[in-house]
């Protein structure tokens, strides 16, 4: 069956029942029909002198045409952690529309390592999506009526750095988006641009916050533009941040959901991990770790990514120290690392994949420099043969890890009871001795060069004079102890997505350089990444329908 018919076809229970696993009282959530609900944000903050869990990160190898199945292995993990008789729940992102309909699909798992309602959850699921869009161009709009009525803050047009936000792929709204023309009523014209949803320092900020007071003081420090004497205007200046508060009220109580096998799912926030963040909300994951003894959650994309930011940026924000690590990876993606083509994927080739098993090997390499336990996940496809699967055990062995074969896809929970046995021995062995990457009082320029050095193996970094001036005067504004989000391809450690493997010996070139001052970090964009990607030659969504009976098909 496909996905959706796996997850049409799943027993579910009450989401009551599913609270009550956590100790989370009828009174304390809210729901949305039967297997739905978000938790009372005063039930979690009562639970605050609670110890703690134990949190994993699920983390993988550099995506590629083929598959890795990151979200996949992360529910697998934590259904298989419950059946050897754990307390785990998953925390994970929220999707977002643009993928869904774009090129990548949902992002609910897979097979029988799932999260369900899967239609709901991979579409408009409880409307934080909404709540954070509407919030952003709120702003925006705020931002423009202020400069039509007059500008007392004497805002200047063409340095406002504040752009619209759209939850979709389309390219056609990235920039030149004329907007105010048409006469004086229709306010002063300027060029405007948008943004994926994703992508907004609303989403960071959401994501990042830890209560609702933390909320709206990081929304008062957002940096719209600048005057002409490129002094800062704040969002609080445009007496807004009230207004955006109130339409995320209801959005930051976390989502509860349940795997197919009926263990727990806290799914909230969503930024990307190419052009943002990549990481589930810090009041999610925080609550988690006070209701269950073991949390499973995901960073976006490759460890080089989404590892790094989590760490970097995450857990240095939030206080959170993790546990362990699991690298996922697959042959069919390290084949095509070492090399062979997409079609070619389904034959046996043990010199591509060794070859290939660099890439995990650099990922293995990074996530150790960070001091947390690594363990690998190989996430078994159906044509994969046993000498492949000897063959990445032997690489990771030798560098001081074991790889586990994993079947959730096929057998839910049932395939990682292994893979979980050895996590829950990780993890309990208290190994972990984390520590970010670099240091906040390290230069700005430093911290970029120390991430593309250190993880991306890039020679040097580079940038014209003009992005260099930027750079120096965030260092010089007092926002030099910010982390750095990179924003850059996905597809490779270097900035170009053809360079597989484990590139080294490139230079990592700085396109621009944005200020989150509400969430508190430093956006770097390198290479042709974009913050509004495009639709495919032939997106999902030409797939996606309603059958007579009143359900959705095609949604993958």
């Amino acid at each position: 069956m496909s996905d959706i018919e796996i997850a049409r076809n799943a027993t579910t229970k009450p989401i009551t029942e599913i609270a009550a696993r956590l100790g989370i009282p009828d009174n304390a959530i809210i729901p949305y029909g039967r297997i739905k609900a978000k938790i009372d944000p005063e039930h979690i903050a009562a639970l605050k002198d609670k110890p703690d869990g134990k949190l994993i990160l699920v983390t993988a190898i550099t995506p590629t045409p083929a598959g890795e199945g990151k979200t996949t292995t992360s529910v697998g993990l934590t259904d298989g952690l419950n059946r050897i008789g754990k307390n785990a729940l998953v925390c994970l992102r929220e999707p977002s529309l643009g993928p869904c309909f774009g090129m990548k699909g949902g992002a609910a798992g897979g097979g029988y390592a799932q999260v369900v309602p899967m239609e709901d959850i991979n579409l408009h699921f409880t409307g934080d999506f909404h709540a954070i869009g509407a919030a952003h161009n709120l702003l925006s709009a705020l931002i423009d009526n202020h400069i039509h009525w007059g500008n007392s803050l004497e805002i200047d047009a063409r340095r406002i750095a504040w752009k619209r936000v759209a939850d979709m792929n389309d390219r056609a709204l990235r920039s030149s988006i004329n907007c105010g023309l048409g006469g004086p009523g229709n306010g002063f014209p300027r060029q405007e641009g948008y943004d994926i949803t994703v992508a907004s320092e609303v989403m960071a900020i959401f994501c990042l916050a830890t209560d609702l007071d933390d909320l709206k003081a990081r929304l008062n420090k957002i940096v719209i533009g600048y005057t002409r004497e490129h002094k800062p205007v704040h969002a609080s200046e445009i007496l807004g941040t009230g207004a955006m508060t109130v339409l995320l009220k209801d959005a930051l109580a976390p989502n509860l959901v349940q795997t197919l096998e009926n263990n727990p799912a806290i799914i909230h926030g969503g930024p990307f991990a190419n052009i943002a963040h990549g990481c589930n909300s810090v009041i999610a994951t925080k609550a988690g770790l006070k209701m269950a003894d073991y949390v499973v959650t995901e960073a976006g994309f490759g460890a080089d990514l989404g590892a790094e930011k989590f760490f970097d940026i995450k857990c240095r924000s939030a206080g959170l120290s993790p546990d362990a690590a699991v690298i996922v990876a697959t042959t069919r993606a390290l084949k095509m690392h070492g090399g062979v083509a997409k079609e070619d994927l389904n034959q046996e080739d043990l010199s591509a994949l060794r070859d290939g098993c660099c890439n995990l090997v650099r990922h293995i390499e990074n996530v150790k420099a960070f001091g947390v336990p690594v363990i690998v996940a190989i996430n078994r496809f159906t044509l994969d043969t046993d000498a492949e699967i000897a063959l990445i055990q032997e690489i990771a062995l030798a560098n001081g890890v074991k790889a586990v074969e994993c079947t959730h896809w096929s057998d839910g929970g049932a395939g990682t009871e292994q893979l979980a046995h050895e996590v829950a021995d990780l993890v309990n062995n208290g190994h972990a001795n984390f520590a970010p990457l670099y240091a906040d009082d390290m230069p700005i320029w430093d911290k970029i060069k120390t991430v593309a050095t250190r993880l991306y193996r890039a020679d040097d970094i580079i940038a014209d004079q003009k992005i260099r001036d930027q750079i120096r005067d965030l260092q010089d504004n007092g926002y030099g102890h910010f982390p750095v989000c990179i924003a850059k391809t996905q597809y490779s450690f270097s900035t170009d997505p053809n360079r597989k493997g484990a590139p080294s010996n490139h230079v990592m070139a700085i396109r621009e350089v944005r200020l989150s001052a509400g969430a508190g970090f430093i956006v770097v964009v390198c290479g042709d990444i974009m913050t509004m990607p495009g639709l495919p030659r032939v997106p999902a969504a030409n797939s996606i329908d309603m059958d007579e009976k009143g359900e959705v098909v095609g949604l993958f």
